[in-house]
């Protein structure tokens, strides 16, 4: 028995066994490439859960208009949008089921037909399924599942029904972005099913016998098809092949995430309110998991403050919504972690801002917007009073042995770490040079700043609140007993992170609570802010300033700078080379020492044996360091020497307490290097005449200057830098000998800035030695 199907003046017939593969294969092909979009989204979620409910959204679309392909056409579409309907409450109760959502039904579905768009596009990566982040996958497959089975099954228009899948899996590409690799595998799959789905679908050569003209036509409508998909080859071909290198445009840029309100853009203002109600309940702690350590404390931490412009410290964080599983933060090598599981309960705390101990890796009882770069988190809605939930975060401790040799980063990765607002205290800056000069490790500068800041400043409860320029200054300088030189952590904290800056260190300000170890409440007296510095391979480690005395030394003590006039005679030593030593004889010489080694012997010996052994380790490091400039300046190409010469103007700037900022250019930071770094308070400055120099007062503590005589020009050193680095080969020597020149003429002049004592340290510190290995 043969099937027939009319076309105008023609008729095509096939044998009966031809159309099973037909009526199976099309609508086989259909769900496949449905399913494949749901697939290839699925790579960004946290689980397997989306594939299985957009595949059987596919199924369901399918089947539906399979089941009623010989009812009127117009009732295809009313069942399949009751059955959609129907599905879609299926799915979001599994969905809801799968995420432990206790929400109403009626307010989840409103919530996920209302905010399902965005927040899809604003969820953190690994997507969790939840209802809002699956509904609209689910419809949308069914309902390109409706129009394939209508246009493909019903009406026969196989390549015309393939659009809607061919668009859905096109979408799920767009939405999955640069986040995931390419998808190779299921792409190849979806190209076979159509394939397959047209090949079947092709019918049989126009029979025998059939009229001249309707041949022709037959023959004329397939060569224009050929060379309309040959056309269309040649011309997006090219376009499609460029595009396969290039990286995927992520679609969440173009979504605002969620966002902290005014209350929380900087909690830092926060800590003297807190400060001045120590009694108020603000939240509950009670760590389901064993503390770890002795300590009576843990560290809860409520938001992190990356950007500073000299007014406010500000959040600057980027909150992606974020499902119950929260991404790992990487591994750290030499790093001891730990687990800590904790239920809070918000009591007092307002705002969107949700206390944790660092970092999170998984949370229930609330939904929650995670910033990756610091591991905070947010609640959109607000931390209502009464939310409980539970957090799981992984503790991280780095090797802290590390620490005295780590260095810090720098470049435009960590740029927004080393900016500050336009406009700092010169008497600040002063500071940080203060601070800087002698410590070129990047350890032993933030160590310095913490030291300082501890043993000279007062801790005060009822200290105003503010951490703008005019705020740390007068914290810094402002006159004891009249609310300078002392305040609260927002001070403490601020501070460092500034000078820290100041100084080339990447730093950031936190603000949490020290809640007790063992559970309780936390109070407002248990705020408190602490800075963090970012080093290499150890991430960023917290720094303590606050006091470490009730009676601090004042800062006029430690920053005032000797009179710049030199007295006319030179100061009164207790034991002068060209004073007589005291005869031994007229000096009694203690009983029972009779036979003995005197002990005064014994620690002559010692000390002197120390001092041989520190000259000869002095002398070595000389020999080592005069060795490597001959090689840096003198051996090699010139494009070798000029690298050398540029090594070495480098590393004078390091010996004087300068750090070297990566992310300026040879031009900019020569420009940064000709501008002399402030002299260390309490050192003599160089003079050429023995006249005083006038100088203005500058700031609080009463610091005097000299105008500086200019550090001798770079152009020829930068110059060089600039043709190795853009014409390797192109330098002579000529312009390596000049560079040496200049590089070293540079470091002399900073070297003469320096006091006798800090001299001699630069002629035998070894850091060059190791700096650049």
């Amino acid at each position: 028995m043969d099937g027939v199907l009319g076309r105008g003046a023609w008729v095509v017939k096939w044998p009966l066994p031809a159309r099973i593969p037909r009526t199976v294969v099309v609508p086989v092909a259909l769900i496949g490439t449905l399913a494949l979009a749901g697939l290839v989204l699925g790579r960004i979620y946290a689980d397997d859960l989306l594939f299985r409910l957009v595949a059987g959204a596919a199924i369901g679309s399918v089947g539906a208009g399979l089941a009623t392909r010989r009812l009127p056409s117009w009732s295809a579409a009313p069942v399949s949008v009751v059955l959609l309907a129907l599905y879609t409450a299926v799915s979001l109760k599994v969905a809801a089921g799968h995420a432990g959502s206790a929400t109403p039904f009626p307010s989840m579905v409103r919530d996920a037909l209302v905010n399902g768009i965005p927040r899809l596009l604003t969820a953190m990566i690994p997507v969790e399924s939840t209802p809002d982040t699956v509904i609209v996958p689910v419809i949308a497959t069914w309902l390109a599942g409706l129009a394939a089975a209508e246009v493909g099954v019903r009406a026969r228009r196989v390549l015309l029904g393939m659009v809607t899948p061919v668009l859905l899996y096109a979408g799920a590409l767009y939405v999955v972005g640069p986040n995931e690799g390419a998808a190779v595998g299921p792409t190849l799959g979806f190209a076979a099913l159509v394939v397959a789905a047209l090949a079947v679908s092709a019918g049989s050569p126009v029979p025998e016998g059939t009229d001249g003209v309707v041949r022709a036509r037959a023959l004329g409508g397939a060569a224009a098809g050929l060379v309309a998909v040959l056309g269309l080859a040649v011309v997006v071909g090219p376009w499609i092949s460029g595009q396969v290198a290039s990286t995927p445009v992520d679609p969440r840029r173009y979504v605002e995430p969620p966002r902290v309100d005014n209350l929380d853009e900087s909690p830092l203002n926060r800590i003297s309110g807190w400060m001045l109600a120590p009694k108020q309940r603000l939240f509950g702690y009670q760590p389901e998991t064993a503390p770890a350590g002795k300590s009576k404390t843990v560290k809860v931490r409520l938001a992190v403050l990356s950007d500073y412009d000299g007014v406010t410290w500000k959040v600057g964080g980027v909150y992606r919504n974020a499902g119950r599983v929260l991404p790992e933060q990487p591994a750290l090598p030499g790093a001891e972690s730990s687990e800590v599981r904790a239920r809070i309960t918000i009591d007092g705390l307002a705002g969107r801002l949700l206390p944790a101990v660092a970092t999170p890796t998984a949370l229930s009882g609330a939904r929650v917007a995670y910033d990756a770069g610091t591991g905070t988190l947010i609640r959109p809605e607000g931390a209502a009073g009464g939310l409980t939930y539970t957090v799981t975060s992984r503790v991280r401790t780095p090797d802290l042995n590390m620490l005295p040799t780590a260095q810090s980063p720098s470049g435009e990765a960590v740029k927004r770490y080393l900016t500050v607002g336009p406009g700092v205290p010169e008497t600040v800056e002063r500071l940080a040079a203060h601070l800087a000069d002698g410590n070129g490790g990047a350890y032993d500068r933030a160590l310095a700043i913490q030291d300082f800041l501890a043993e000279h400043y007062r801790e005060t409860a009822d200290a105003p609140s503010g951490h703008a320029y005019p705020n740390l200054g007068y914290f810094l300088f402002g006159p004891r007993g009249q609310g300078g030189q002392e305040g609260t952590s927002e001070q403490f904290a601020a501070s460092f992170a500034l000078l820290a800056r100041l100084t080339g260190l990447p730093s950031r300000v936190v603000v949490g609570f020290d809640a007790p170890a063992a559970g309780g409440e936390v109070t407002g007296g248990n705020a408190i802010a602490w800075p963090e510095v970012l080093f290499d391979d150890l991430g960023w480690v917290a720094f303590d300033p606050m006091p470490t005395t009730d009676d601090p030394t004042p800062v006029e003590q430690d920053f005032t700078p000797r009179p710049t006039t030199p007295p006319t005679t030179p100061p009164r030593q207790e034991a002068s080379s060209d004073t007589p030593a005291p005869s031994v004889s007229a000096v009694a010489a203690p009983a029972g020492t009779a036979g003995g080694v005197p002990a005064g012997v014994v620690a002559g010996g010692t000390s002197g044996s120390l001092l041989v052994l520190l000259v000869i380790t002095a002398l070595v490091v000389v020999r080592l360091r005069r060795g490597q400039r001959s090689r840096r300046l003198y051996d090699g190409s010139p494009d070798q020497r000029i690298t050398g010469a540029w090594l070495e103007f480098t590393d004078a700037l390091r010996l004087a307490g300068q750090p070297v900022p990566d992310h300026l250019s040879a031009t900019e930071l020569a420009e940064y290097a000709a501008r002399p770094p402030a002299p260390r308070p309490g050192g003599l400055l160089r003079r050429a005449a023995p006249r005083p120099v006038a100088a203005e007062p500058a700031g609080p503590v009463g610091v005097l200057e000299r105008p500086a005589d200019p550090l001798p020009a770079l152009d020829e050193l930068v110059g060089a830098l600039n043709t190795v680095g853009f014409a390797p080969g192109a330098a002579d020597a000529g312009q390596a000998d000049r560079a040496g020149a200049q590089a070293l003429a540079y470091a002399a002049a900073l070297r003469e800035r320096r006091s006798w004592w800090r001299k001699l340290w630069w002629t035998v510190h070894p850091g060059p030695l190791r700096w650049h290995r």
